[in-house]
């Protein structure tokens, strides 16, 4: 443990939580993945990443000529 008293440490974690709260309330009620929607229009490279990963999971399918038993 650090040389830190008990109440030293408790109210830096208060304030720590205050921050937080604070920060928490400026943002919108909109969920995260709307606050990045369109991050990345017209990315090149995003483009790129996105037909690798298509790639890759088209070649885990089994091909049409294999039966799944």
């Amino acid at each position: 443990m650090g040389t830190q008293s008990i109440e030293e440490r408790l109210a830096v974690l208060e304030s720590e939580v205050e921050r937080l709260k604070n920060n928490q309330d400026s943002h919108t009620d909109k969920p995260w993945w709307e606050e990045i929607l369109g991050a990345f229009k017209d990315d090149p490279t995003y483009d790129e990443a996105m037909r690798y990963g298509r790639e890759y999971r088209e070649s885990l399918r089994p091909a049409d000529d294999e039966s799944v038993s």
